[in-house]
């Protein structure tokens, strides 16, 4: 069982992840079918390098695997709960009324 310092260490590197629209966009991508960095690259319209560095912390987060197929390498979620999770946080937060912000955002830079 893990402890409640273990679960926010896990929460935060989640929420880290997810802190980046590109990032996001490619767990999105990867709930959908795994795929090789190129046709991510290509499919979501940035370049090879800046995808790289993405994929690097979002492997550093344990949120994806790299799969070695022959000489390429694939990606794909590290586990298949995350895709459930993902829909999960999509769905719940088009629940939460789209007006709703912290009242001190543009102070401290979130919502």
């Amino acid at each position: 069982m893990l402890t409640l310092a273990a679960d926010i260490e896990v929460l935060a590197r989640f929420g880290r992840a997810l802190a980046d629209p590109i990032r996001c966009r490619i767990l999105l991508a990867l709930r959908e079918a795994p795929a090789h960095p190129a046709d991510l690259a290509d499919a979501l319209e940035i370049s090879r390098t800046r995808l790289s560095n993405h994929l690097a912390c979002l492997r550093d987060c344990g949120l994806v695997v790299a799969v070695p197929v022959g000489r390429r390498t694939r990606y794909e979620l590290a586990d298949e709960r995350l895709g459930r999770a993902l829909d999960d946080l999509r769905t719940a937060v088009v629940a939460v009324e789209a007006d709703k912000t912290c009242v001190d955002a543009d102070e401290k830079g979130c919502c």
